[in-house]
């Protein structure tokens, strides 16, 4: 790190971010009050709101969101006449997934290879602490020059869009001269990027039905229609033969310009076995970053062990399509129903429950944030300069944000690099980039009120 007194600050502090990040991280706060207490997602979100007030933040509030979540507010005010700049992330996490696949415990950070180990390390209780760090760091180091708000959301993963709602309901809440949304990543580790593109998404639950009830397959398969290898066909028909995602009337053949991704670090990023392709056409970047994909994250069905011989009544998958910008969110989810139907064989009885949306964003780049943000970063990676990215991931709130205040300044930076293998097994954080981003963004609010 640089000898900038700033950098020292934020290198003195970086004990105690680790001490409150195992705090943050044991907090169960999996915004799925069917199968994680709720009170621990109100843990979670207390724990916030008591960080903010200890800053010295006003107004701090736990807003209660339309979809019955919560999510954190504070300001904190800066010189009469100052610029304002509104500071996101989220304190909910994915669920653990196969806690025995995990190396150690998911909600308990462990320290291992020089990493932090924990659900939700870097996405996105980490980005609650990078904010932390660098307001910590100017205050000690001559205060902080702007207004900040600081907004952490309750639900951001679940993408069933409280804060979204709650924010048109509100629209002064949020208003700033530029957002720093602390939830995506460098390319890589020491290459200082942000993030200027999100796919949007949609999250559909679709239910095939044949019979009134299962039957045994000896005595009926071959003429009973099975409401599973129907959904099986439904299924297989999102997908061409190269694996691309086709879905009928939605256009799969946009192209990324910016910042690339090799083929090769990308299988070593996604741990592909040896041997097994790729799926899609053009470059990694158009596949991840500029097409539509989908995915399925589920489907009910017998378990293999305990299995009976039967022919099934009734299927049930739920489907994530994620859409490039350009491409309506809304627009897309009416495709998909439409696909499916379509594609439904054998006059299967198909209905669907919509579950989340949230449209895709692409950022103006040519604001002085970024110019302030590229000078910060030049000085938090030396010998490095800032590059654009995108993100196959979906933040909602960013294009919430961008229609309700359409001259603010949007930068998503994060700690999500590629090893942090968010939303997966054995999520980690690097403190080092913790410490540089946090040092960037420290920088970036000084460069920003001078600019």
């Amino acid at each position: 790190m640089s000898s900038h007194p700033v950098a020292e600050t934020v290198a003195s502090l970086l004990p105690r971010a680790k001490a409150e990040l195992t705090e943050l991280v044991a907090f169960k706060s999996v915004a799925d009050f069917d199968q994680y207490p709720k009170s621990e997602s109100e843990s979670a979100a207390n724990w916030v709101a008591d960080a903010l007030r200890a800053e010295g933040f006003e107004d701090v509030a736990l807003l209660d969101t339309p979809d019955g979540t919560q999510s954190v507010y504070g300001l904190l005010p800066g010189p009469e006449g100052a610029r304002t700049v509104l500071l996101y992330a989220h304190y909910d996490v994915q669920p653990p997934l196969d806690e025995t696949a995990w190396v150690t415990p998911p909600f308990l950070l462990t320290e291992r290879d020089g990493r932090w180990y924990g659900r939700g390390a870097a996405d996105c209780k980490g980005g609650v602490l990078l904010h932390l760090l660098a307001l910590r760091a100017l205050k000690a180091n001559g205060g902080v020059p702007v207004n900040v708000k600081v907004i952490v959301e309750g639900s951001e993963e679940q993408g069933t869009g409280g804060l979204e709602r709650y924010a048109e309901e509100h629209p002064e809440l949020l208003a700033a001269d530029a957002v720093v949304i602390g939830d995506a990543g460098n390319f890589r580790i020491g290459v200082p990027t942000v993030t200027t593109a999100l796919r949007g998404m949609t999250l559909l639950r679709v239910r095939l039905d044949t019979l009134e009830g299962n039957l045994h397959s000896g005595q009926f398969g071959g003429a009973a229609p099975d409401a599973l290898a129907a959904l099986i066909r439904v299924l297989d028909s999102l997908r061409a033969e190269d694996g691309s995602t086709t879905v009928d009337g939605l256009t799969a053949d946009t192209t990324w310009d910016g910042l690339q991704y090799d083929e090769e670090r990308f299988r070593q990023d996604a741990k592909v076995l040896d041997g097994v392709r790729l799926i899609g056409s053009g470059t990694v970047a158009d596949r991840i970053w500029a097409r539509p994909a989908v995915t399925v994250l589920g489907i009910d069905c017998p378990p293999v062990v305990g299995a009976t011989p039967s022919v099934q009544a009734s299927a049930r998958a739920l489907i994530s399509l994620r859409v490039p910008p350009g491409t309506d969110a809304q627009e897309a989810t009416k495709l998909l129903q439409a696909h499916l139907e379509a594609h439904t064989p054998w006059g299967a009885r198909v209905s669907f429950e919509h579950i989340g949306q949230g449209q895709a964003f692409r950022a103006d780049t040519t604001s002085p944030a970024y110019t302030a943000m590229a000078e910060a970063m030049a000085v938090a990676y030396p010998g490095e300069q800032m590059q654009y990215a995108g993100q196959g991931g979906s933040i909602p709130l960013c294009n919430t944000l961008a229609s309700l205040y359409p001259q603010a300044a949007i930068l998503l930076i994060g700690l999500s690099e590629p090893e942090a293998q968010i939303h997966a097994v054995n999520e980690s954080v690097s403190p080092q980039e913790l410490e540089r981003l946090a040092f960037a963004e420290a920088l970036f609010l000084r460069n920003y009120a001078r600019g």
